[in-house]
């Protein structure tokens, strides 16, 4: 029951070909002379940062940050309106339950 089942051979898979190198042929007149590697320079424009650009982005942080700031307390504020709204109704369903007990 526990035994594995192995395939019959005719149909096992046959194993791939062993792996050839290629067979390295010298060039006749020697190697290559060895070039060297310049970078080629860059086709994309650099930017280039003036003082009246640096406060351009410093204030387009500045107004980022106030804007994702008002909008995450604006969520909070409404998390906690919401909060309260159900804590005021849950007082008064208990209270109207407690009344109609007596």
């Amino acid at each position: 029951m526990f035994t594995p089942k192995y395939p019959t051979p005719d149909t096992a898979p046959t194993a791939p070909a062993p792996y050839v190198p290629p067979v390295h042929t010298p060039v006749p007149y020697g190697p290559a002379p060895v070039q060297p590697h310049h970078p080629s320079p860059s086709n994309r424009p650099t930017v280039q940062l003036t003082p009246g650009s640096t406060l351009t982005l410093a204030a387009a942080g500045g107004a980022l940050v106030l804007v994702v700031g008002a909008v995450l307390v604006s969520m909070l504020l409404a998390v906690a309106v919401t909060a309260a709204s159900v804590a005021v109704c849950a007082v008064v369903v208990r209270s109207v339950r407690k009344s109609d007990r007596r």
